[in-house]
């Protein structure tokens, strides 16, 4: 058993606040600069070159990506053999809070739902998956809001069939049309329950986008690329820079799928402890 104590999370939060902050993930930027170089549409390119600029000067200035610092998303993989020492929850949303603070980011979080009130800088939403091991590892996805309200859940009969969820996933991007600040990263979920079919759409979205994608994958992304929606609605051949899938067994009644849409500022940090 390994002892860990709770402020050296708060620590280690604080500091992927500021990394998932500033510093664009590397393989969303060799993507967009990949759909940058394919892009034939004037305004769509100029529109991902600005994107590149801007994940370019933030990670310099360090400064905000986006000014909409996001609903702060924390998964949690605790290895069966760490013993925390402290409350880890109040740990977590320590360095959250101090983080956001300290590197001046906007305090987008409401304390109850339907009475709204001053927003804060914390708590976040924290999901935690027990694995093999003495280690903690730690992923920060702070998820903007914009993009975040476009989220979509089906619960289709056993019996639908690969084109209905197909036509699904890339209607939920249709919908979003240039709402969310595409090009998107788009997550899906397939499988276990409505909520946890939610999870996984988001869990996807960690996923290196770089990677060669599943048959699934590539065959929606070239669905959705062919809306024409384009980088901020403007056209081209660039509305999603990628899809990617989690599935999950599930019950012999249901077939849940949900899709959660990231906007062009895919924004994770990650560390083990």
């Amino acid at each position: 058993m390994r002892d860990l104590k709770a402020g050296k999370i708060t620590q280690a939060v604080e500091e992927l606040v500021r990394r998932a902050s500033f510093i664009l993930r590397k393989d969303v930027l060799f993507v967009m600069k990949k759909a940058y170089r394919a892009e034939k549409n004037i305004r769509s390119r100029n529109i991902l070159k600005a994107i590149l600029d801007n994940a370019e000067f933030a990670r310099k200035e360090n400064l905000a990506i986006c000014q909409d610092t996001g609903m702060p998303v924390i998964f949690a993989y605790l290895g069966q053999d760490v013993r925390i020492r402290g409350d880890f929850k109040k740990a977590v949303n320590r360095g959250i809070a101090s983080g956001y603070k300290k590197y001046s980011l906007r305090n987008s979080i409401v304390q109850d739902p339907l009475l709204r009130g001053k927003p804060v800088f914390s708590p976040c939403i924290i999901h935690t998956e027990i694995v093999p091991g003495n280690k903690l590892k730690l992923i920060l996805l702070p998820k903007g809001f914009g993009c975040e309200n476009k989220s979509r859940l089906k619960m289709f009969n056993p019996t639908a069939g690969i084109n209905q969820i197909k036509e699904f996933i890339a209607g939920a991007v249709k919908d979003a049309g240039p709402d969310a600040c595409p090009p998107y990263v788009v997550g899906v979920g397939i499988g276990g329950s409505a909520d946890y079919s939610a999870v996984l759409a988001k869990e996807a979205l960690l996923l290196d986008i770089s990677k060669r994608p599943s048959k699934l994958e590539g065959l929606l992304l070239k669905m959705i690329n062919k809306t024409g929606i384009g980088p901020m609605g403007l056209g081209g051949k660039t509305t999603a820079l990628a899809v990617k899938v989690l599935t999950s067994p599930t019950h012999i009644a249901g077939l849940p799928v949900s899709v959660n849409i990231s906007c062009h500022a895919l924004r994770s940090a990650e560390v083990v402890l």
